[in-house]
């Protein structure tokens, strides 16, 4: 309850429009990594979601060890894009998780189906999703 004195502040707009831009920033990267995801998801064999993050890979290890008061994963994951807007790049080569949490892992394709994209196919997607029109 500010009674309305911050809308006649000296700089109030300024910082709200930099706030405003921020989140629109936000917004923006938020797009990219969905589009990003859409795009790259075909060539992916597994989808494994945990409570910080999801990830895409070809091949995978789970690994469990039964506690008495909690369950401890172990995920190994070769070939693997990672859903993080803030990485510079989100395919990586390998990725060890551990986690206490809830592991959901999907099988996308068997093991000798081929990926629903050529590497030139994804290459013009990407840039296309890349591209400064979509700005």
């Amino acid at each position: 309850m500010d009674g309305g004195w911050r809308r006649f502040s000296p700089g109030y707009n300024e910082r709200m429009s930099h706030l405003d831009e921020l989140d629109e920033y936000e917004a923006e990267l938020e797009l990219r990594l969905k589009r990003e995801y859409t795009t790259v998801f075909p060539l992916f064999r597994y989808c494994v979601v945990t409570q910080d993050s999801t990830y895409l890979c070809n091949r995978l290890q789970l690994h469990d060890r039964l506690q008495p008061s909690y369950p401890f994963f172990r995920l190994v994951m070769e070939d693997v894009w990672v859903w993080d807007k803030n990485r510079p790049t989100r395919i990586i080569p390998r990725a060890e998780v551990y986690t206490t949490s809830d592991v959901t892992i999907e099988e996308l394709r068997g093991e000798d189906d081929v990926p629903g994209i050529s590497p030139e196919a994804l290459a013009e997607k990407l840039g296309e999703s890349l591209s400064p029109e979509d700005e």
